[in-house]
């Protein structure tokens, strides 16, 4: 699949692979790139030419969208809850875990991660600290479709997971989701989340629909669409 480079400032890139993205965060000492993609051929190497620094990967979570590259990498940091997802992608590479609180300094750069847990149990989010800029992977949403079917996912749990995130919100001013709109507002984080307790309370009307091969409820929430369980 073709992909695309934009670049935010001097020190920020956004990979952009059909509606899959991939973010590159420099700072004065090494990069982090977060997430590989699907298929992007090299994604280590567009990384490294960029910031002309050694460069680390971080899963926000283990589907497939977001660690198709995973390989040209020994290890990266993922959240341990992630294990099982991961090792059902059949890729190789050892995990270093993080978990809620811990921080990345890629010099003079202060990453601080945050766990949002549902869509799956080890999904996390990336606080650019200074910048003010929360990477979100794909929990929070923006005319995107957030998938809940399938193993290991969880609306009680996701729900829970916003909740946690709504804690945040005095300490970013937006969100880089993975897929759909780019910047996001931090209240869609709420408008998600409302979203979802009206799912589970069934006040809202789902939709038959196949998406991969599994038959699925699709619900529209207004600000994105939950894939759900039959």
């Amino acid at each position: 699949m073709e992909h695309k480079i934009i670049k935010k400032d001097d020190k920020t890139w956004i990979i952009q692979e059909g509606d899959i993205r991939m973010f590159i965060l420099a700072g004065d000492e090494k990069a982090l790139l977060i997430d590989t993609g699907l298929s992007v051929e090299n994604v280590r190497g567009i990384a490294e030419s960029l910031t002309g620094l050694p460069v680390f990967l971080l899963n926000t979570h283990a589907d497939r969208d977001h660690t198709g590259c995973n390989e040209q990498f020994d290890c990266f940091f993922m959240h341990p809850a992630e294990t099982p997802n991961f090792e059902r992608t059949g890729k190789k590479g050892v995990i270093v875990p993080v978990e809620e609180g811990d921080e990345i300094d890629l010099g003079n750069r202060k990453l601080r991660i945050i766990h949002i847990p549902g869509h799956t149990p080890g999904s996390i989010g990336v606080l650019d600290v200074n910048r003010r800029v929360l990477i979100s992977g794909d929990p929070v949403q923006q005319n995107g479709a957030i998938f809940m079917f399938g193993e290991q996912r969880s609306m009680e749990d996701y729900v829970r997971g916003l909740e946690h995130l709504e804690g945040y919100i005095d300490e970013f001013d937006e969100l880089w989701p993975s897929h759909g709109d780019l910047p996001v507002a931090p209240s869609v984080i709420s408008e998600v989340r409302l979203g979802a307790e009206d799912v589970l309370a069934g006040k809202i009307n789902g939709v038959p629909k196949e998406v991969h091969g599994s038959q699925i409820t699709a619900y529209d929430i207004g600000v994105a669409t939950l894939l759900c369980e039959q």
